[in-house]
């Protein structure tokens, strides 16, 4: 398990692609083996795991954006889920 840190700098797998379906009227990760539709959410914080955001930025920046507070734990706990799965590395 990949520890996350306010200083860890995920970024997406290359095996995996996002990406706006209008299919599905949802972002999707795309990989060889299938698809993974998103929520909303998840979709937001996947947008910033671009390798030049740390966590703590990313989180502030999700809470400047969606103008609410203290939503670390639940950035965290989706990106451990994202690493567990494969979609991200650091």
């Amino acid at each position: 398990m990949t520890a996350i840190t306010p200083d860890t700098t995920p970024t997406l797998n290359p095996l995996f692609r996002m990406q706006w379906e209008e299919a599905q009227q949802s972002h999707v990760l795309l990989y060889p083996e299938g698809m993974v539709k998103l929520n909303d959410s998840a979709a937001a914080i996947l947008q910033y795991c671009d390798g030049r955001h740390t966590v703590e930025q990313m989180c502030a920046e999700l809470e400047q954006r969606f103008k609410v507070t203290d939503i670390t734990d639940d950035v965290v706990q989706f990106l451990e889920h994202a690493f567990e799965r494969g979609w991200l590395q650091v």
